[in-house]
Order: C-alpha cells, then structure tokens, then sequence
C-alpha cells in the first residue's frame, strides 16, 4: 500500500520550461482523498514551492533546500542548519576559486552579493525570496543557513565539485545540477528528510515511493521502497538505480503514479 510519494522538481517532474504540467494539481487532489501524502522535494527553498503549489499547499509536505528543511501546513517538522564557523570558512574557500557563485540559502531567505549575468538572473527567477547584499559574511546569524547553492559558470561535475569536497572536510557537496553544487551541513540530505517523515506520520520504507534525476537524489530514492528514475536523469545515477520511467518532458512523474495507482487498485 503506497501512502507517501516523494518527487524532485527539475529534471524530474517540472518539464522542460521548468514549469510544472498542470496535471499535477487533480492529482495531488486524488493522491490526498487516497489516503496518500505527496511531498515536492527540491533544492529549492520554502517560498518558491509554496508559491508552485499553492493551488494544494495545505495537501503536501514541503522537502526544501535538498532536505534541510521540511515543512507540513506550516510547521517545521525538520531543520539542519550550517554551523556558523563554518560558513565562515566555506564561503572564504569558494570566493577563492574562480568561476564560482556563492548563494546563503536561509530558512526564509536566500542571500548572494554578485551580480555577474546568468548568475543574478538564475537566483532571481529560482528564488521567490532573495536578497542582494553587499557581504555575504553579514548575513551570518541573521537566520539558519540550510545550504550554499554555488553557482558555476564552466560546469559543476567538471570544476567544483573536483576540489571543493577536499577544501570542504566538514561538510556535505554534492553535484544539485549542470551547473549547480549543494554545499550543506554532513549528515543534511534529502534521505535525512524522509526517515524524518517516515518517523513522524509512521510510514514503512516499503510504503513509500520517490522520483529523481540528480545526485542530490540518491539518497532519497534508496531511503524509498520503490524509486524510479527519469528517462533523462544524470548518467551515473541512472546507473546506479537502474529503475527508469519516461522523461520529464514526456511526463514521466504522472505516468509512474498513474500506473502504480492503477497496480494498486488491481492488488498487484
């Protein structure tokens, strides 16, 4: 019996203009009257899924920021912020290297203190609440910080994410995009979030289903009975599940929950 569905945004559920399709409305509502909980779980922050589902925002669980943050109606059932020292430090070994964009993702707020182009626009358009700010070194206890996004303008599986996890001992950095690494707290990620979930509303691994496409994934699709993912995922994470639907642009999230909806009804 499923109860829980877990879903990555970009490249896995949003199509290919990063819009979600429209289908995905009728069905939360249908998922909800089924007794299921449906859960958008992104690197994006609280304000912008909750501005992407407002239509059903009272009917899903909100896993933000890869996991550090999980919000249900409201209440933060989960937090793991970035110690302040070491914010200090990571942000000093970033701004040292050359093609890369720091960005402070708070609770509430996003922070960054560049405004070179496509990196303005992109935190712009992802981030319902961002700041910009003179020194990102300010924003330190201003509020929990759930991660750093960095931006990178050569390619992130090319060039950050080859040297910061060494200049980065005491944290977790893993590939979020083509162009983005997650710098977070070590034990922050978004398997951490559904054990939280499984703990609170007492749902069994095998009751549960998550959808993926990054490495920011994985942890999640194995925390999850049954994981899939997108025909267009990242290679070795494709790999590594081997279980595949059809591609985001095909609507391959809508497909897999129709089907197993349907296996569900048949006692499959």
């Amino acid at each position: 019996m499923i109860k829980f569905i877990a879903s990555d945004l970009d490249g896995t559920l949003l199509k290919e203009d990063r819009t979600l399709p429209e289908e995905i409305f009728p069905l939360v509502e249908e998922l909800h009257d089924r007794g299921v909980l449906f859960a958008p779980a992104s690197g994006r922050q609280y304000a912008n899924l909750k501005q992407l589902f407002a239509p059903v925002a009272d009917k899903v669980l909100f896993i933000c920021e890869n996991g550090a943050l999980v919000k249900y109606r409201g209440e933060t059932l989960h937090l793991r912020p970035i110690k302040d020292l070491y914010l200090r430090d990571a942000l000093e070994e970033i701004r040292a290297l050359p093609h890369l964009f720091p960005m402070l993702c708070g609770e509430n707020c996003a922070y960054i203190e560049n405004s070179e182009q496509p990196f303005y626009r992109y935190s712009m358009q992802s981030y319902t609440n961002c700041m910009k700010v003179d020194d990102l070194n300010e924003v330190i206890g201003r509020e929990d910080i759930c991660k750093i996004a960095v931006y990178d303008e050569i390619a992130a599986a090319e060039n950050c994410i080859k040297v910061l996890p060494q200049r980065l001992p005491h944290l977790r950095t893993i590939l979020s995009g083509f162009d983005w690494c997650d710098v977070s707290a070590p034990d922050s990620d978004k398997g951490e979030a559904i054990r939280v979930v499984r703990e609170v509303f007492g749902f069994k691994k095998e009751e549960c289903v998550a959808f993926g496409d990054h490495m920011n994934d994985y942890e999640m699709l194995v925390e999850c009975g049954r994981h899939y993912v997108p025909e267009n995922a990242y290679p070795p994470l494709k790999k590594l599940i081997g279980r595949t639907m059809p591609s985001n642009a095909e609507g391959g999230v809508l497909i897999k929950i129709r089907e197993l909806l349907k296996e569900q009804e048949e006692g499959i």
